[in-house]
């Protein structure tokens, strides 16, 4: 992997969605530390401090910017309009230049009033609710990664990461919609990668099994044996534990692989998919 003092993306632009907290403000920070220059993505203003990993959008952008000595532009947007999409690229683009990397992490298993749908099976969960997740996490990625590749095809060049789930790979009960959007997404990357190879840009999707970020936290009982960091793959992800791989499809030793899904579980799922 490559070395963080050595800053092998700087002069490139990230736009890092779902940048607030947890993995997406991993991510931004794992790319930052790169030398990139990042916009980081939100929904909301005070979407950092909702499960207690910070304060505002604002002041995260400016505390990346100050630590890893980057440019950094605050952007908010819902990504299921594709108006607000146009915006965020307008803005990201006005403040940092054009976009070489996109990391479309903005998502969750979230209802449409907010928190997890309940019920949140395959039969009975409400149609709102059904609505709101596919478009969270499935429309999102579709209309965000159009957007922002259609630039890059006229540079012919760029990189694209989207975030899937293991919920993708495994029929389930619960969370059962969450993991068809997860499914698409996971497919969408594949057929964007395919279109985009003439073009020289690696789009890649990663996979994560559970991930201690506030969110996860905050939301669910977690077994304390699963908490440890050493000793054992049976136990929870660190959240840089899934960040570091950013860093893998983003950076130079990317450069030749796309069309990819990477599972980042402790070897949780052991079978083709």
């Amino acid at each position: 992997m490559v070395a963080h003092d050595a800053r092998v993306l700087a002069g490139q632009v990230a736009l890092v969605t779902g940048a607030g907290r947890g993995l997406g403000r991993a991510f931004a920070e794992k790319l930052a530390a790169l030398g990139a220059d990042i916009a980081v993505h939100g929904m909301r203003e005070n979407g950092p401090a909702e499960y207690g990993e910070g304060t505002t959008l604002t002041a995260v952008a400016e505390e990346i910017g100050r630590q890893f000595s980057v440019r950094t532009t605050r952007v908010l947007g819902d990504l299921t309009r594709g108006e607000d999409i146009a915006r965020v690229i307008a803005e990201t683009e006005s403040a940092l230049g054009p976009i070489d990397i996109l990391v479309h992490n903005a998502g969750g298993d979230i209802a449409a009033a907010g928190g997890k749908p309940d019920p949140n099976d395959a039969v009975h969960i409400k149609e709102a609710d059904v609505r709101a997740v596919l478009e969270r996490n499935l429309l999102s990625t579709i209309l965000t990664c159009q957007a922002v590749a259609k630039g890059m095809m006229e540079r012919r060049r760029g990189r694209i990461v989207t975030l899937g789930s293991v919920a993708a790979f495994k029929g389930r009960t619960q969370g059962s919609i969450y993991a068809v959007a997860k499914a698409g997404v996971t497919h969408y990357t594949r057929c964007l990668a395919d279109q985009l190879r003439p073009y020289d840009i690696a789009v890649n999707c990663i996979a994560p099994g559970d991930t201690r970020t506030g969110r996860f936290l905050g939301t669910r009982a977690v077994a304390p044996d699963r908490m440890v960091e050493t000793g054992t793959l049976d136990r929870i992800a660190t959240v840089d534990e899934v960040a570091r791989v950013v860093e893998f499809f983003a950076g130079p030793m990317g450069a030749f692989v796309s069309g990819q899904v990477l599972r980042i579980d402790g070897g949780g799922q052991c079978w083709p998919g």
